[in-house]
């Protein structure tokens, strides 16, 4: 593959705009090169991350799967760190502390709709 060929691969960055089959497509692209990138076949991540080959073959292209499939395969590549920049825990404002007189919130409020 040329030099040329890889800057779209290197350069690709997620957006919202994307498909959730895009998205899915993309995950499973790079946990493919991740596992390539440590010289490891399917069966040898599928084994250390206790699913099936046929598990590790549909995460990689890209097919709708459980997320206790992706967790365990990115544990087996050493990965799972990675997760909490995926979903960085939220910090509370403090300004939200205070309405809530410190009490953290567990649960949305419905919206009230406008009378019409």
């Amino acid at each position: 593959m040329a030099y040329q060929e890889l800057i779209p691969i290197i350069s690709v960055g997620m957006d919202s705009s994307w498909s959730d089959e895009e998205v899915l497509a993309e995950l499973g692209r790079r946990l493919r090169r991740q596992r390539l990138n440590r010289n490891l076949t399917q069966f040898e991540v599928a084994e250390v991350a206790g699913v099936s080959v046929g598990s590790v073959a549909k995460v990689e292209a890209g097919s709708n799967t459980s997320l206790g499939t992706v967790v365990r395969l990115m544990r087996a590549l050493g990965l799972v760190s990675r997760l909490d920049s995926m979903v960085p825990d939220p910090e509370v404002s403090p300004l939200q502390l205070a309405a809530t007189k410190g009490v953290e919130r567990h649960r949305a409020r419905r919206r009230r709709t406008e009378p019409t």
